[in-house]
């Protein structure tokens, strides 16, 4: 398929996004361009895969359409299928060969599926790669965006799967964020995965530094200040560190009674 000038929105792209799948079949046969760009860069690839419209998506990739084709904004159509929550349409870019792995410092898909609240699109991309850790310079990893929405379902995906708890963005962890979001769930979920409730951002201050005295989060805060961490609980943090990234595969193999994989596994 030849290079495409920018323009506006083609019927390509009305058709992609409309999901009309015979009208779109109808341009790629009249030899219509499938990849145009838009100004800002937009294919219509992209706002298929935007609006979950999956025979769409699969017709354009048939037609010869740059899988990682990217927008203005850095975003794949990947990125956007993540969005959209569409885990027909993640499946079927990924099985054209779209990078799960963007360049550093832009919004990963994984970012997208956080953001959007699919954990069943964070376990997929995980699956096949994702990186955990992968840094944008305006949200910070994955972990913060689920905790920032406050995506409990993501978060405890992310965390078994090995992402760092303790990950920074201007020295601000997922704890922070979940202290400024009140979500006392939340709060007790990153420290049963070793948050540090001592953490300090660049304002110099402590999770329990954004919560307001009295309230659930602040007890919350204050029991694990004045309680320490059970010895097993400790244990369990130190292990999980120990076997890494996707380090549920490696427990479960473990020569010990299914109830210490469980609880490993945080089942």
């Amino acid at each position: 398929m030849a290079d495409c000038f920018w323009v506006e929105r083609t019927p390509v792209h009305e058709a992609a996004q409309r999901g009309e799948t015979l009208q779109l079949q109808r341009l790629i046969e009249s030899g219509a361009c499938v990849n145009q760009v838009t100004v800002d860069s937009i294919t219509p690839l992209h706002v298929a895969s935007l609006q979950g419209q999956t025979q769409c998506v699969q017709l354009l990739l048939a037609a010869g359409a740059r899988v990682d084709a990217r927008n203005i904004d850095g975003s794949t159509p990947l990125c956007d299928a993540c969005a959209s929550g569409s885990i027909e349409c993640v499946k079927l870019l990924l099985s054209h060969g779209a990078k799960v792995n963007p360049p550093l410092y832009t919004a990963s898909p994984l970012h997208e599926a956080c953001m959007s609240g699919s954990s069943e699109c964070v376990r997929l991309l995980i699956d096949v790669g994702a990186n955990l850790e992968a840094h944008d310079c305006h949200f910070g990893t994955p972990l913060h965006v689920a905790c920032a929405r406050e995506h409990l379902d993501c978060v405890k995906v992310l965390l078994n799967a090995g992402a760092n708890v303790n990950a920074a963005k201007l020295h601000e962890t997922a704890l922070h964020h979940a202290a400024k979001v009140k979500n006392v769930d939340l709060i007790e979920m990153l420290i049963e995965f070793g948050g540090n409730i001592y953490a300090r951002d660049n304002r110099g201050k402590k999770p329990s530094d954004y919560t307001w005295s009295s309230s659930a989060p602040a007890k919350c805060f204050e029991y694990y200040e004045k309680t320490p961490l059970t010895l097993s609980q400790l244990c369990r943090v130190s292990l999980r560190k120990a076997t890494g990234v996707r380090g549920l595969e490696k427990i479960a193999k473990l020569n010990i009674p299914p109830r210490l994989i469980d609880f490993l596994s945080y089942n």
